[in-house]
């Protein structure tokens, strides 16, 4: 059990949740978080966004029960969490670039720690939030889209290593056009797959791949973009 150290609204349905102790990670994982007893029965999947000595960070969207519930948490309110989870981003080679779109922002700013001259593209359908915080996190350039395809701003043949999170659309996009440009990049994607049990025991977060059926969590959530199956 630990503390809510703060829970701040940054955006309309966006929260910054800050929990009091010392915790690990590496970049790209995840832990399953619940403030609640019995109800509801499954804990919430939250990208790492930051670690500190006092303290761990997510940021996180207001999408149904579970994370109504962490909305409404305050200062001194108990929250359990396990993790880490997760395999998270493959080191990476050469020139980097994260692409964000909306929450799936939220992993990138703690890789930033161990990629400090990545550029960042940070993809909004409406209002924008922590472009400060990008802005003094790295070296390298932060461009912000808002309303249209954040996509469409990226060099893929600029980079050697990108990593992209958000919506299954994007993801299949970077997809497709890591396939059309034939681009020199590693590129791995995060899935945002709901999820279960967070170990891989209960099949909930199943991923197809070329390969075959696997768990996002224990699996993932972190892919190479051209061995998932989106569609």
């Amino acid at each position: 059990m630990s503390e809510v150290l703060a829970n701040e609204q940054i955006a309309p349905g966006v929260f910054r949740l800050s929990v009091s102790g010392r915790f690990a990670g590496e970049m790209g994982q995840f832990y399953m978080l619940r403030s609640w007893d019995r109800y509801p029965l499954l804990s919430r999947p939250l990208s790492i966004f930051n670690v500190t000595e006092q303290c761990i960070e997510f940021v996180y969207l207001v999408t149904g029960e579970g994370t109504t519930m962490f909305s409404r948490l305050r200062k001194g309110d108990s929250i359990v969490l396990e993790g880490p989870l997760g395999n998270g981003f493959a080191e990476p080679e050469g020139k980097t670039a994260f692409i964000g779109g909306g929450i799936g922002i939220a992993p990138f700013y703690y890789a930033l720690n161990r990629i400090p001259d990545a550029d960042v593209y940070l993809g909004f359908s409406k209002t924008p939030y922590l472009l400060d915080e990008f802005r003094r996190k790295t070296t390298g350039e932060v461009v912000v889209n808002v309303g249209g395809l954040i996509l469409d701003l990226v060099d893929f043949n600029a980079y050697d290593t990108i990593y992209a999170c958000g919506p299954h659309k994007m993801l299949e996009a970077v997809q497709r056009k890591q396939a059309e440009l034939e681009t020199r990049a590693n590129v791995y994607v995060s899935l945002e797959n709901r999820m279960a049990c967070g170990i891989g025991a209960c099949l909930v977060c199943s991923v197809k791949c070329k390969d075959g059926r696997k768990k996002a969590c224990a699996d993932g959530p972190v892919f190479r973009a051209e061995e998932v199956v989106f569609s």
